[in-house]
């Protein structure tokens, strides 16, 4: 009759395990350990079992096993005091099992009892919270990834679409003055104003649709150098000042090409803001002794324009973040008596030499600039 209760909690396993979706795991080892005691008891009642019975010996071995692996799967997947009762509950009914075969006649045998539930517990105790820090560590990963990401986005709209819309602004002020003297060239000011907006909806519709994405997955890849030159020839047609465009020719790394992309769309988007009387704005990227090194002057240091914008966005402060996160620096200031200067420098170290890329320096001028 004892021997059919060492198969009672290997019957149970099936559904506790279908169970543990509903109820968790920890209230599942919970009561697969109480029933592991509750069989136990039940062999002290009605007689213990001796060496010569190996079925349920062999039976209880599985049984322990399950027992541990209970502990393990509740001790990573939940924390809080059900979890404690649980390893509590299913550790307890592990250290009595070995009771099953002989009574507790006095201190040796309680201190084997402990030896043998302490032997084979602590070990599954320690996995099971090995495996929940190594869960929250990944989470925690994820989760700072996610943020990461979310900030980067941030920085493309200030970067990409402050840019389209300053422009945008320039170019209607433009336009309201042109429509009184020259309305064909207005017409063809509007044009770019329309252009530069369907530009900024596109930024935004690209950024919504990776935030509401889980993975972010199908990102674009960054601008980098080679887009400085239609970046340079909009400031220009939008009636801004005249841009001089200076570009390496080797190849540098990823990350550095589009941080120094948006260092320049920064600068020029400050040129547009505050510096409207500029008329011309120097900009070179030269690669010297494993550093880039990238300067953007403009001689309209001190003018503002008309309608000056409100507020502003991160800017500066967090593309230096950025700059300096890849080894580099960032400077702006006055440079000279009527420009003022952003510097910044950045390591190259790693980019492969001696190859050409299709970005070539040339100087962008677009005639008919209006400036108002």
């Amino acid at each position: 009759m004892t021997q059919l209760l060492s198969g009672v909690v290997l019957v149970l396993l099936l559904p506790a395990w279908a169970a543990r979706r509903r109820y968790g795991a920890a209230a599942v080892t919970t009561a697969l350990g109480a029933v592991s005691v509750a069989v136990t008891a039940g062999v002290w009642i009605l007689g213990r079992w001796t060496e010569e019975d190996r079925w349920p010996g062999l039976l209880g071995l599985v049984e322990l096993a399950a027992l541990l692996l209970a502990v393990i799967l509740s001790l990573r997947s939940e924390d809080g005091p059900r979890c404690a009762a649980a390893a509590w509950t299913a550790c307890g009914a592990v250290t009595l099992w070995l009771s099953r075969f002989e009574a507790i006649a006095g201190p040796g045998d309680t201190l084997t009892l402990f030896g043998f539930g302490s032997m084979l517990s602590l070990p599954a105790v320690l996995v099971g919270l090995y495996l929940r820090g190594v869960d929250e560590a990944r989470n925690r990963a994820v989760a700072e990834a996610k943020r990461t990401q979310r900030l980067e986005l941030a920085h493309d709209l200030h970067d990409f679409v402050a840019h389209d819309v300053s422009g945008m602004v320039a170019q209607a002020q433009a336009g309201a003055y042109l429509a009184a003297i020259d309305p064909a060239r207005a017409v063809e000011m509007f044009e770019r104003i329309e252009q530069a907006g369907q530009r900024a909806l596109a930024s935004l519709d690209r950024t919504v649709q990776l935030l509401r994405s889980e993975d972010g997955g199908g990102r674009d890849p960054q601008p980098g150098l080679a887009e400085l030159i239609e970046v340079a020839e909009q400031f220009t047609a939008s009636g801004g000042a005249d841009v001089r465009l200076e570009l390496p020719d080797q190849t540098v790394p990823r990350e550095v090409e589009g941080t120094v992309h948006r260092i320049v769309v920064e600068a020029l988007t400050n040129v547009r803001r505050h510096a409207a009387a500029a008329r011309t704005v120097e900009i070179q990227a030269r690669c010297t002794g494993g550093w880039l090194e990238l300067t953007v002057i403009n001689d309209g240091r001190g003018q503002t324009s008309a309608r000056p914008r409100r507020g502003g966005g991160s800017g500066l402060p967090g593309l230096t973040a950025r700059v300096e996160a890849l080894g580099g620096s960032l400077d702006a200031g006055p440079h000279g008596q009527d420009s003022w200067r952003v510097a910044a420098s950045l390591p190259v170290e790693g980019a492969h030499r001696g190859q050409e890329r299709s970005v070539q320096k040339q100087g962008q001028a677009v005639r008919g600039v209006i400036h108002v």
